[in-house]
């Protein structure tokens, strides 16, 4: 086992900078997520950490040595690619058997005729057949041995993927989006079975993803990407409850976060969307701020008033247990979503007019660069005119 150590890391493809001056420390034994959009630059990061491109400054250290220059093979980490990357012409057991084949096998030894002759050749295949089948039956896989991948499933191929990792016993495992090929049904299966592959290796996870459930599911900490700059790293809920800036609130969030432009008012009241709601916010009267509301934050409300937003319901999406509500917003561009209990709710209808309240201690407030306001308390709300009767919970 390994930690890992990046520090100011900067790479550029052709005079467009991918990764900007990153910094990151992965501890011994960690899950750690690099989740971002396409194009942010986690990919390129995965693949320096792997040896198979080359930073243009910075350092890597794994396990307290400075690979910087090392080949990939020397660096005792394992990739899983997003496309498995198996030989078609290989089964299962030469898939898996291949790394340790080129690291315990000289070339002469890997001849195909001549070096099952040599000194040596077949006791050593014979360790690697015994490596390849406990793999293989930890992972669930050992009746496929004598399958070739196009004779697999998605599922299985991913399992093969990982056990041609396992089977080095690497020090820190590296998995670039494993599970982007999957239905959506085998994702969360295979989510389950990559948590507990890690719970029963102890060893060092980085993994890439733009999907969040995968990001906020399987990790210790995320580590929140976008344009090759690292915007925060925490665990993964304190990313959704605590964004450091509102880039990481915008994209952690489904549905996604909404955002209300407001004026602070004297006596801690900050005016929004024809409304006043009272959070207890630093700032001169009439200084513009960002509210950010998560659609669970909201509530039915009986009317109209102080603490209360009013719209009118564009949308709603049934989503078993849930609604998401969709709702004009006088002085609001965008629809603004709430995520109400069904149950609770049953009756709302496009076109109908409807009071949200408002958690204030789930108000998330940004300056106009984007940069968090901390409330100088936590506050709620004086919600006597309003009944909570569509709380979601978080």
């Amino acid at each position: 086992m390994a930690d890992v150590q990046i520090v100011d890391l900067g790479k550029a493809f052709d005079q467009i900078t991918v990764l900007q001056n990153v910094s990151l420390q992965v501890a011994d034994g960690e899950f750690l997520t690099l989740l971002g959009p396409s194009g942010c630059g986690k990919s390129t990061l995965l693949r320096i950490l792997a040896g198979l491109e080359v930073q243009g400054s910075g350092s890597v250290s794994i396990g307290g040595r400075v690979v910087d220059g090392v080949r990939a093979k020397h660096r005792n980490v394992a990739m899983v690619f997003q496309s498995y990357a198996l030989y078609p012409h290989m089964t299962v057991a030469q898939n898996m058997a291949l790394p340790l084949r080129m690291r315990r096998l000289t070339a002469l030894q890997r001849l195909p005729v001549v070096g099952a002759l040599l000194p040596e050749t077949r006791r050593i295949g014979a360790e690697i057949a015994v490596e390849v089948t406990q793999t293989a039956g930890a992972l669930g896989i050992a009746h496929l041995l004598d399958r070739k991948p196009a004779q697999l499933s998605g599922g299985q191929r991913q399992r093969v993927a990982v056990g041609r990792a396992m089977v080095r016993h690497p020090t820190v495992f590296l998995m670039d989006e494993p599970l982007s090929n999957l239905d959506a049904k085998l994702r969360v299966q295979m989510r389950a079975e990559i948590k507990e592959l890690h719970r029963r290796l102890g060893v060092t996870f980085i993994y890439v993803t733009h999907d969040q459930a995968e990001a906020m599911t399987l990790s210790d900490r995320v580590a929140v990407m976008l344009e090759g700059e690292l915007l925060q790293v925490a665990p993964p809920q304190q990313i959704y409850a605590d964004p450091a800036e509102r880039r990481v609130a915008e994209f952690v969030g489904s549905p996604k976060i909404n955002m209300l432009e407001g004026v602070v008012r004297e006596q801690g009241l900050v005016d929004v969307a024809d409304s006043a709601l009272a959070i207890d916010v630093e700032g001169e009267a009439g200084a513009a701020v960002m509210l950010g509301i998560r659609p669970e934050a909201f509530y039915v409300a009986d009317r109209a008033g102080p603490g209360a937003l009013t719209g009118t319901v564009r949308l709603v999406e049934h989503m078993g247990s849930d609604l998401y509500v969709h709702l004009d917003m006088r002085g609001v561009v965008e629809a603004v979503i709430a995520r109400l209990l069904a149950e609770r709710a049953p009756h709302i209808a496009i076109g109908q007019v409807v009071n949200l309240g408002v958690r204030p201690d789930r108000v998330l407030l940004f300056a106009s660069d984007g940069s968090r306001i901390r409330p100088r308390r936590p506050t709620l709300a004086a919600t006597a005119s309003v009944t909570p009767i569509g709380e979601y919970v978080q």
